[in-house]
């Protein structure tokens, strides 16, 4: 199967999808289970407090098509839970979790959660991500916001794919992201920000390389960039002033090595035992170290950064 005919978060999820296949079963099963249980009466899924709501809901549905999971009455009662957030107005990150969880489930049952509203609902949202465009061809992360930002130029991105959308002017757009970068190779989240970070770098890369932008150089300076992160205890730090590691820019900075066939230059056995440090005996992982709970967003993050390290 030609890997250039799926787009960014298919090829993602197809690379988990073999990994996490090869992963204890009772490992599987343990984090399976927790993220089944904590699926709401709604269809969605919360974070650690608070109603049901797209974003973590999304985490829990790339937990459940990496393992296999994806399917029947839990799929169903996820799509009737989508259905039902279609006209509420939500921010861009909530937009994108929306689709992508709909395409999720489309592609492991047929259950179409749109219900034949995709293209007039993808117009409207084509739109809606040009408004957040700004002077320096980057994307805002709200419509009050000034500058673009790395990582919400990254998210417009995926969700016009998501859409099948033609991404306007992705040669300012590439421009825009270059111009973030700095000299030690990693990228700043905004103009104005002060140092690289792992979860910017890590989105720049990507954002490049949906628009066939991203040049050997760039790719081998910020794979350096990011190989310097790797801490003592084997995770990855999101700037060098975090005093900790976190799952979180661990497994962008493991995809993002992956994606540009850099993972080998890392201590693989240490981010393993990093990652199994943070999962919890009754399922599910935490964010870093002394966090004090699990979530389904860092459960994908820790079954992700476990099924990639398998590849």
């Amino acid at each position: 199967m030609d890997p250039l005919v799926f787009n960014y978060l298919q090829r993602l999820t197809l690379r988990l999808t073999i990994g996490a296949a090869q992963l204890p079963v009772d490992l599987q099963q343990l984090h399976a289970n927790y993220v089944l249980a904590q699926q709401r009466s709604d269809g969605g899924w919360a974070g650690r407090e608070g109603e049901s709501d797209l974003y973590y809901t999304s985490f829990a549905l790339r937990s459940l098509a990496i393992l296999g999971l994806l399917e029947g009455s839990v799929a169903q009662h996820a799509g009737a839970f989508l259905q039902s957030r279609l006209s509420a107005h939500e921010s861009l990150v909530d937009l994108m979790s929306l689709v992508y969880s709909a395409k999720l489930i489309e592609a492991s049952c047929g259950v179409d959660a749109f219900a034949g509203a995709q293209a007039a609902w993808s117009v409207r949202l084509a739109s809606l991500l040009e408004r957040l465009r700004r002077d320096d061809f980057g994307y805002s992360k709200s419509f009050e916001g000034r500058v673009g930002s790395t990582y919400q130029t990254f998210l417009v991105l995926l969700c016009l794919e998501l859409i099948e959308r033609p991404i306007p002017d992705p040669e300012r757009i590439a421009n825009f992201l270059r111009s973030q970068r700095q000299i030690d190779g990693g990228f700043l989240e905004v103009r104005v920000g002060k140092r690289s970070g792992s979860n910017p770098t890590a989105a720049a890369i990507g954002a490049l390389q949906v628009l066939g932008q991203l040049t050997p150089e760039i790719a081998t300076a910020a794979a350096d960039f990011l190989i310097d992160l790797q801490t003592d205890e084997g995770g990855w730090q999101a700037n060098t002033r975090i005093p900790l590691p976190d799952v979180l820019s661990t497994f962008t900075a493991c995809v993002t090595l992956a994606d540009i066939d850099q993972l080998d230059r890392i201590d693989r056995d240490a981010a393993r035992r990093y990652v199994l440090r943070m999962q919890r005996a009754s399922g599910g992982f935490c964010g870093f170290e002394f966090d004090p709970a699990q979530d389904v967003e860092y459960t994908f993050y820790g079954l992700g950064l476990l099924s990639l390290l398998e590849t």
